[in-house]
């Protein structure tokens, strides 16, 4: 009841490729190795990102002087 025997997973394999087919399954696992290396893809695009320090001498410094109602 705890855990399956390799036979019981064989079993499970077969019928799945029953069901499904070889060229299914294929293309199923290109899609899904393709949506892994996508997203490290993005995370290390995020790193980079966030490791890029803000640029300086941009801003404009002002001061007020006087609050007017109009």
């Amino acid at each position: 009841m705890g855990s399956f025997s390799i036979w019981h997973w064989l079993i499970v394999l077969v019928i799945v490729m029953l069901v499904f087919g070889t060229k299914k399954l294929r293309n199923i696992g290109a899609d899904l190795g393709g949506a892994v290396r996508g997203f490290k893809d993005g995370m290390k695009d995020g790193d980079k990102a966030a490791e890029v320090p803000p640029k300086v001498g941009n801003t404009i410094d002002v001061e007020v002087k006087e609050k007017t109602r109009s």
